[in-house]
Protein backbone atom coordinates (compact mmCIF):
# COMPACT_ATOMS: atom_id res chain seq x y z
CA UNK A 1 0.00 0.00 0.00
CA UNK A 2 1.14 3.49 -1.12
CA UNK A 3 -0.34 6.84 -0.46
CA UNK A 4 -0.02 8.92 -3.77
CA UNK A 5 -1.11 12.35 -3.53
CA UNK A 6 -3.59 14.24 -6.23
CA UNK A 7 -3.55 16.98 -7.96
CA UNK A 8 -6.37 18.64 -5.52
CA UNK A 9 -3.35 18.16 -2.59
CA UNK A 10 -5.43 15.35 -1.45
CA UNK A 11 -3.72 11.63 -0.75
CA UNK A 12 -4.85 8.61 -2.34
CA UNK A 13 -4.45 4.71 -1.09
CA UNK A 14 -3.16 2.89 -4.50
CA UNK A 15 -1.66 -0.96 -4.16
CA UNK A 16 0.67 -1.39 -6.29
CA UNK A 17 0.86 -4.72 -8.65
CA UNK A 18 2.23 -7.67 -7.10
CA UNK A 19 4.08 -9.51 -10.23
CA UNK A 20 5.51 -7.72 -12.92
CA UNK A 21 4.10 -8.24 -16.38
CA UNK A 22 4.98 -10.78 -19.24
CA UNK A 23 6.54 -9.81 -21.65
CA UNK A 24 8.50 -11.54 -24.72
CA UNK A 25 11.99 -11.68 -24.33
CA UNK A 26 14.37 -9.44 -25.43
CA UNK A 27 15.27 -9.96 -29.73
CA UNK A 28 17.60 -7.46 -30.95
CA UNK A 29 17.21 -8.11 -34.22
CA UNK A 30 15.51 -5.35 -36.38
CA UNK A 31 12.09 -5.10 -37.10
CA UNK A 32 10.60 -6.01 -40.40
CA UNK A 33 7.52 -3.88 -41.21
CA UNK A 34 8.55 -0.79 -39.64
CA UNK A 35 12.06 1.55 -39.07
CA UNK A 36 11.45 2.30 -35.71
CA UNK A 37 13.59 4.71 -34.14
CA UNK A 38 13.99 5.72 -30.71
CA UNK A 39 14.60 9.44 -29.01
CA UNK A 40 16.39 8.29 -25.46
CA UNK A 41 16.67 10.18 -22.06
CA UNK A 42 20.08 11.16 -20.38
CA UNK A 43 20.99 11.32 -17.03
CA UNK A 44 23.03 14.33 -15.32
CA UNK A 45 26.08 13.21 -13.21
CA UNK A 46 25.02 13.67 -10.02
CA UNK A 47 28.57 14.42 -8.62
CA UNK A 48 29.21 16.81 -11.28
CA UNK A 49 28.48 20.44 -10.23
CA UNK A 50 25.57 20.88 -12.91
CA UNK A 51 24.06 24.31 -12.64
CA UNK A 52 21.01 24.93 -14.54
CA UNK A 53 21.78 28.62 -14.56
CA UNK A 54 25.37 30.48 -15.09
CA UNK A 55 26.00 33.92 -14.43
CA UNK A 56 23.26 37.11 -14.88
CA UNK A 57 23.00 37.25 -19.22
CA UNK A 58 25.16 34.63 -19.69
CA UNK A 59 25.02 31.23 -20.79
CA UNK A 60 24.84 28.20 -18.49
CA UNK A 61 26.83 26.24 -17.75
CA UNK A 62 27.97 22.75 -19.57
CA UNK A 63 26.73 19.70 -18.15
CA UNK A 64 28.01 16.41 -17.20
CA UNK A 65 26.32 13.47 -17.98
CA UNK A 66 26.48 10.15 -15.79
CA UNK A 67 27.67 8.22 -19.04
CA UNK A 68 27.34 4.72 -17.95
CA UNK A 69 23.50 5.31 -17.03
CA UNK A 70 22.74 7.11 -20.31
CA UNK A 71 24.46 4.52 -22.64
CA UNK A 72 22.88 1.49 -20.24
CA UNK A 73 19.55 2.30 -21.48
CA UNK A 74 20.48 2.33 -24.92
CA UNK A 75 21.64 -0.82 -24.59
CA UNK A 76 18.43 -1.48 -23.13
CA UNK A 77 16.68 -0.30 -26.51
CA UNK A 78 19.01 -2.03 -28.91
CA UNK A 79 17.88 -5.12 -26.81
CA UNK A 80 14.62 -5.13 -27.75
CA UNK A 81 15.55 -4.15 -31.47
CA UNK A 82 15.16 -0.69 -32.01
CA UNK A 83 17.48 1.92 -33.45
CA UNK A 84 18.51 4.79 -31.04
CA UNK A 85 17.72 8.07 -32.58
CA UNK A 86 20.17 10.16 -31.07
CA UNK A 87 21.09 14.09 -30.19
CA UNK A 88 17.70 15.07 -30.18
CA UNK A 89 15.30 17.21 -27.39
CA UNK A 90 14.93 13.55 -25.42
CA UNK A 91 18.82 14.00 -25.35
CA UNK A 92 18.34 17.51 -23.82
CA UNK A 93 19.84 18.71 -27.01
CA UNK A 94 19.59 22.63 -27.29
CA UNK A 95 18.04 22.24 -23.58
CA UNK A 96 21.26 21.74 -21.42
CA UNK A 97 23.17 19.60 -23.85
CA UNK A 98 24.92 22.12 -26.49
CA UNK A 99 26.89 20.71 -29.64
CA UNK A 100 30.06 19.76 -27.74
CA UNK A 101 28.06 17.82 -25.62
CA UNK A 102 25.60 16.38 -27.92
CA UNK A 103 28.39 15.41 -30.53
CA UNK A 104 30.36 13.82 -27.48
CA UNK A 105 27.02 11.49 -27.12
CA UNK A 106 27.17 10.90 -30.50
CA UNK A 107 30.59 9.46 -30.78
CA UNK A 108 30.32 7.32 -27.58
CA UNK A 109 26.85 6.26 -28.71
CA UNK A 110 28.29 4.92 -32.18
CA UNK A 111 31.41 3.27 -30.64
CA UNK A 112 28.80 1.49 -28.31
CA UNK A 113 26.61 0.66 -31.26
CA UNK A 114 29.30 -0.77 -32.98
CA UNK A 115 30.64 -3.22 -29.87
CA UNK A 116 26.49 -4.28 -29.34
CA UNK A 117 25.73 -4.49 -33.06
CA UNK A 118 23.25 -1.81 -32.06
CA UNK A 119 21.42 0.50 -35.34
CA UNK A 120 22.24 4.34 -34.92
CA UNK A 121 20.63 7.81 -36.28
CA UNK A 122 21.60 11.08 -35.08
CA UNK A 123 20.57 14.52 -35.55
CA UNK A 124 22.44 16.89 -37.58
CA UNK A 125 22.05 20.86 -36.89
CA UNK A 126 23.67 24.03 -36.85
CA UNK A 127 23.48 24.75 -32.82
CA UNK A 128 27.19 25.48 -32.79
CA UNK A 129 26.44 28.95 -34.30
CA UNK A 130 25.76 32.08 -31.94
CA UNK A 131 21.83 31.90 -31.68
CA UNK A 132 21.38 35.38 -32.88
CA UNK A 133 24.45 36.52 -34.66
CA UNK A 134 23.50 37.09 -38.53
CA UNK A 135 25.06 34.48 -40.43
CA UNK A 136 25.52 33.86 -44.27
CA UNK A 137 24.44 30.61 -46.29
CA UNK A 138 28.02 29.51 -46.53
CA UNK A 139 28.36 29.57 -42.74
CA UNK A 140 25.56 27.97 -42.00
CA UNK A 141 26.12 25.41 -44.73
CA UNK A 142 29.94 24.95 -43.43
CA UNK A 143 27.97 24.36 -39.73
CA UNK A 144 25.94 21.64 -41.10
CA UNK A 145 28.81 19.91 -42.69
CA UNK A 146 30.70 20.19 -39.56
CA UNK A 147 27.95 18.19 -37.63
CA UNK A 148 27.34 15.92 -40.65
CA UNK A 149 30.97 14.35 -40.45
CA UNK A 150 30.81 13.84 -36.63
CA UNK A 151 27.38 11.97 -37.48
CA UNK A 152 29.10 10.02 -40.21
CA UNK A 153 32.01 9.05 -38.39
CA UNK A 154 29.84 7.69 -35.42
CA UNK A 155 28.56 5.23 -38.44
CA UNK A 156 24.97 6.96 -38.07
CA UNK A 157 22.06 7.45 -40.11
CA UNK A 158 21.87 11.57 -40.83
CA UNK A 159 18.82 13.05 -39.58
CA UNK A 160 18.61 16.48 -40.67
CA UNK A 161 16.69 19.07 -38.58
CA UNK A 162 15.35 22.51 -39.92
CA UNK A 163 18.09 25.19 -38.84
CA UNK A 164 16.80 28.21 -38.25
CA UNK A 165 19.85 30.30 -38.67
CA UNK A 166 19.16 28.75 -42.36
CA UNK A 167 15.61 30.28 -42.48
CA UNK A 168 17.33 33.90 -41.61
CA UNK A 169 20.07 33.20 -43.97
CA UNK A 170 17.98 32.20 -47.09
CA UNK A 171 16.55 35.02 -50.13
CA UNK A 172 14.20 31.64 -51.26
CA UNK A 173 13.13 28.95 -52.06
CA UNK A 174 16.30 28.14 -54.03
CA UNK A 175 18.21 28.57 -51.10
CA UNK A 176 17.07 25.85 -49.59
CA UNK A 177 17.03 23.57 -52.20
CA UNK A 178 20.49 24.22 -52.46
CA UNK A 179 21.65 23.93 -48.91
CA UNK A 180 19.72 20.34 -48.47
CA UNK A 181 21.14 19.05 -52.03
CA UNK A 182 24.46 19.43 -50.58
CA UNK A 183 23.62 18.11 -47.58
CA UNK A 184 22.15 14.91 -48.94
CA UNK A 185 24.61 14.48 -51.79
CA UNK A 186 27.43 14.30 -49.37
CA UNK A 187 25.96 11.96 -46.81
CA UNK A 188 26.43 8.30 -47.29
CA UNK A 189 23.53 6.48 -46.52
CA UNK A 190 19.80 7.99 -47.23
CA UNK A 191 19.49 10.45 -44.57
CA UNK A 192 15.68 11.73 -42.83
CA UNK A 193 14.69 15.30 -43.48
CA UNK A 194 13.11 16.54 -40.00
CA UNK A 195 10.91 19.80 -39.98
CA UNK A 196 9.70 21.40 -36.95
CA UNK A 197 6.86 23.65 -38.04
CA UNK A 198 6.63 27.03 -36.40
CA UNK A 199 3.92 25.67 -34.75
CA UNK A 200 6.59 24.33 -31.65
CA UNK A 201 9.26 26.72 -32.76
CA UNK A 202 8.21 30.50 -33.98
CA UNK A 203 12.02 30.98 -35.35
CA UNK A 204 10.88 28.10 -38.02
CA UNK A 205 8.02 30.32 -39.71
CA UNK A 206 8.42 29.93 -43.57
CA UNK A 207 10.41 27.33 -43.55
CA UNK A 208 10.70 25.88 -47.40
CA UNK A 209 10.07 29.56 -47.97
CA UNK A 210 6.83 29.77 -47.60
CA UNK A 211 4.19 30.79 -44.89
CA UNK A 212 1.46 28.35 -45.62
CA UNK A 213 2.25 24.58 -44.75
CA UNK A 214 1.07 22.98 -48.07
CA UNK A 215 3.09 25.51 -49.81
CA UNK A 216 5.64 24.39 -47.97
CA UNK A 217 5.60 20.82 -48.13
CA UNK A 218 5.43 20.90 -51.60
CA UNK A 219 9.11 22.51 -51.74
CA UNK A 220 10.25 19.98 -48.98
CA UNK A 221 9.12 17.04 -51.57
CA UNK A 222 10.82 18.83 -54.35
CA UNK A 223 13.74 18.58 -52.58
CA UNK A 224 13.39 14.58 -52.01
CA UNK A 225 12.82 14.26 -55.77
CA UNK A 226 15.56 16.22 -56.96
CA UNK A 227 17.59 14.01 -53.92
CA UNK A 228 15.63 10.40 -53.95
CA UNK A 229 18.70 8.18 -53.60
CA UNK A 230 19.48 10.42 -50.57
CA UNK A 231 16.25 10.35 -48.90
CA UNK A 232 14.75 7.46 -46.55
CA UNK A 233 12.28 9.67 -45.30
CA UNK A 234 10.74 12.64 -43.73
CA UNK A 235 9.75 13.46 -40.66
CA UNK A 236 7.46 16.68 -39.82
CA UNK A 237 5.63 18.06 -36.86
CA UNK A 238 3.42 18.66 -34.98
CA UNK A 239 0.33 18.38 -37.07
CA UNK A 240 -2.82 16.85 -37.14
CA UNK A 241 -3.33 13.01 -37.62
CA UNK A 242 -5.77 13.94 -40.82
CA UNK A 243 -2.92 16.26 -42.02
CA UNK A 244 -0.36 13.83 -41.44
CA UNK A 245 -2.14 11.53 -43.56
CA UNK A 246 -2.60 13.31 -46.63
CA UNK A 247 0.94 14.41 -46.27
CA UNK A 248 2.46 11.05 -46.35
CA UNK A 249 -0.05 9.81 -49.33
CA UNK A 250 1.94 12.81 -51.38
CA UNK A 251 5.31 11.65 -50.77
CA UNK A 252 7.60 9.48 -53.74
CA UNK A 253 6.92 5.89 -53.43
CA UNK A 254 9.67 4.56 -51.41
CA UNK A 255 10.08 7.31 -48.94
CA UNK A 256 8.89 6.38 -45.45
CA UNK A 257 6.78 9.33 -43.47
CA UNK A 258 7.96 9.62 -39.98
CA UNK A 259 5.78 10.78 -37.10
CA UNK A 260 6.56 11.84 -33.28
CA UNK A 261 2.57 11.72 -32.39
CA UNK A 262 2.29 11.48 -28.75
CA UNK A 263 -1.39 11.51 -28.64
CA UNK A 264 -2.54 9.41 -31.66
CA UNK A 265 0.10 7.05 -32.26
CA UNK A 266 -1.63 3.77 -32.56
CA UNK A 267 -3.51 5.07 -35.50
CA UNK A 268 -0.05 6.31 -37.58
CA UNK A 269 1.65 3.31 -36.61
CA UNK A 270 -0.52 0.36 -37.21
CA UNK A 271 -2.01 2.43 -40.37
CA UNK A 272 -4.75 1.85 -43.05
CA UNK A 273 -5.33 0.80 -46.49
CA UNK A 274 -3.18 3.79 -47.97
CA UNK A 275 -0.26 3.13 -45.57
CA UNK A 276 1.00 3.58 -42.17
CA UNK A 277 3.74 5.65 -40.85
CA UNK A 278 7.12 5.00 -39.13
CA UNK A 279 7.97 6.08 -35.22
CA UNK A 280 10.93 8.42 -34.72
CA UNK A 281 9.39 9.11 -31.54
CA UNK A 282 10.45 9.25 -27.52
CA UNK A 283 6.56 7.25 -26.62
CA UNK A 284 8.90 4.04 -26.45
CA UNK A 285 11.17 5.73 -23.84
CA UNK A 286 8.81 4.52 -20.89
CA UNK A 287 7.32 1.57 -22.45
CA UNK A 288 10.66 -0.19 -24.44
CA UNK A 289 9.35 -3.92 -23.94
CA UNK A 290 5.31 -3.28 -24.36
CA UNK A 291 6.57 -1.36 -27.68
CA UNK A 292 8.87 -4.05 -28.98
CA UNK A 293 6.23 -6.76 -28.71
CA UNK A 294 3.83 -4.71 -30.64
CA UNK A 295 6.27 -3.90 -33.54
CA UNK A 296 6.84 -7.82 -33.32
CA UNK A 297 3.16 -8.10 -33.46
CA UNK A 298 3.26 -5.95 -36.85
CA UNK A 299 5.86 -7.86 -38.56
CA UNK A 300 3.53 -10.95 -38.17
CA UNK A 301 0.15 -9.00 -39.37
CA UNK A 302 -1.10 -9.13 -36.48
CA UNK A 303 -2.51 -5.11 -36.38
CA UNK A 304 -5.25 -5.97 -34.34
CA UNK A 305 -2.70 -7.15 -31.16
CA UNK A 306 -0.49 -4.53 -32.16
CA UNK A 307 -2.86 -1.83 -31.66
CA UNK A 308 -4.12 -3.27 -28.34
CA UNK A 309 -0.60 -3.24 -27.07
CA UNK A 310 0.09 0.28 -28.50
CA UNK A 311 -3.19 1.82 -27.16
CA UNK A 312 -2.25 0.23 -23.72
CA UNK A 313 -0.05 2.91 -23.57
CA UNK A 314 -2.00 5.50 -24.58
CA UNK A 315 -3.23 6.46 -20.84
CA UNK A 316 0.29 6.54 -19.75
CA UNK A 317 2.51 8.53 -22.45
CA UNK A 318 -0.72 11.14 -23.08
CA UNK A 319 0.10 11.97 -19.32
CA UNK A 320 3.88 12.13 -19.87
CA UNK A 321 3.43 14.65 -22.58
CA UNK A 322 0.78 16.41 -21.04
CA UNK A 323 0.99 20.04 -20.23
CA UNK A 324 0.31 23.68 -21.97
CA UNK A 325 2.79 25.74 -22.91
CA UNK A 326 6.53 25.56 -22.41
CA UNK A 327 5.80 22.78 -19.67
CA UNK A 328 4.95 19.88 -22.55
CA UNK A 329 8.91 20.25 -22.95
CA UNK A 330 9.34 18.55 -19.49
CA UNK A 331 8.11 15.37 -20.51
CA UNK A 332 11.57 14.09 -20.12
CA UNK A 333 11.55 14.51 -16.38
CA UNK A 334 8.76 11.87 -16.27
CA UNK A 335 10.47 9.35 -18.44
CA UNK A 336 13.74 9.85 -16.76
CA UNK A 337 11.56 9.35 -13.20
CA UNK A 338 10.13 6.21 -14.36
CA UNK A 339 13.97 4.65 -15.69
CA UNK A 340 14.61 5.14 -11.67
CA UNK A 341 11.41 3.26 -10.51
CA UNK A 342 12.29 0.24 -13.21
CA UNK A 343 16.11 0.21 -11.91
CA UNK A 344 17.47 1.61 -15.37
CA UNK A 345 20.02 3.54 -13.38
CA UNK A 346 20.62 4.37 -9.50
CA UNK A 347 19.74 7.96 -9.09
CA UNK A 348 17.38 10.77 -10.83
CA UNK A 349 19.49 13.56 -11.61
CA UNK A 350 18.69 15.47 -14.91
CA UNK A 351 20.52 17.90 -16.93
CA UNK A 352 19.88 21.41 -15.83
CA UNK A 353 18.33 20.26 -12.71
CA UNK A 354 14.86 19.22 -14.35
CA UNK A 355 14.22 16.41 -11.81
CA UNK A 356 12.07 19.47 -10.35
CA UNK A 357 10.31 20.78 -13.71
CA UNK A 358 7.10 18.47 -12.85
CA UNK A 359 5.00 18.07 -10.17
CA UNK A 360 4.61 15.49 -7.31
CA UNK A 361 1.49 14.96 -7.93
CA UNK A 362 2.29 14.58 -11.76
CA UNK A 363 5.08 12.02 -11.27
CA UNK A 364 3.11 9.73 -8.70
CA UNK A 365 0.48 9.66 -11.38
CA UNK A 366 2.97 8.49 -13.64
CA UNK A 367 4.14 5.57 -11.37
CA UNK A 368 0.10 4.49 -11.19
CA UNK A 369 -0.26 4.41 -14.59
CA UNK A 370 3.41 2.96 -15.24
CA UNK A 371 2.55 -0.11 -12.33
CA UNK A 372 -0.97 -0.58 -13.75
CA UNK A 373 0.55 -1.07 -17.33
CA UNK A 374 3.06 -3.76 -16.13
CA UNK A 375 5.44 -1.50 -17.53
CA UNK A 376 7.76 -1.25 -14.07
CA UNK A 377 9.42 -4.56 -14.09
CA UNK A 378 10.15 -5.07 -10.79
CA UNK A 379 7.58 -4.03 -8.57
CA UNK A 380 8.62 -3.89 -5.14
CA UNK A 381 11.56 -2.17 -6.23
CA UNK A 382 9.68 0.55 -7.99
CA UNK A 383 7.73 0.88 -5.06
CA UNK A 384 10.58 1.29 -2.36
CA UNK A 385 11.90 4.16 -4.10
CA UNK A 386 8.58 5.56 -4.75
CA UNK A 387 7.87 5.88 -1.07
CA UNK A 388 11.29 7.23 -0.85
CA UNK A 389 10.88 10.17 -3.02
CA UNK A 390 7.84 10.74 -1.62
CA UNK A 391 9.26 10.79 2.26
CA UNK A 392 11.62 12.99 0.24
CA UNK A 393 9.45 15.42 -0.82
CA UNK A 394 7.67 15.42 2.57
CA UNK A 395 4.75 12.93 2.22
CA UNK A 396 5.52 10.32 4.86
CA UNK A 397 3.63 6.77 4.46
Amino acid sequence: MIKLPESDGTLTVYHPTQAPRVVQPADPSPFRTRSVLATAHVLGDPLADNEPFGPPGGSPPPQSLDWEATLAFRRHLWSYGFTLCEGMDTAHRGMGLDWPGAAELIRRCGAEAKAVGGRLAAAVLTDQLEPFAPVTLAEVQAAYEEQLAVVEEAGAQPVIMCSPHLNVAVRGPEDFATVYGNLLRQSSQPAIVHWITSEWDPRNSEYFGYEEPDDAYDALIAIVRDNLDKVDGVKIGPASLARQVEWRKRLPEGVKFYTSDTTEYPEMFVGDGSGHSHPLTPVIDAVVPIAAEAFRALDVGDDSRARGLLEETLPLNRHLFSGEGRSIFFFKTGVVFLGWLAGHHDHFRMVWGEQSARSVPHLAAAYRLADSLGALPDPELAERRMKLFLATSGIEQ
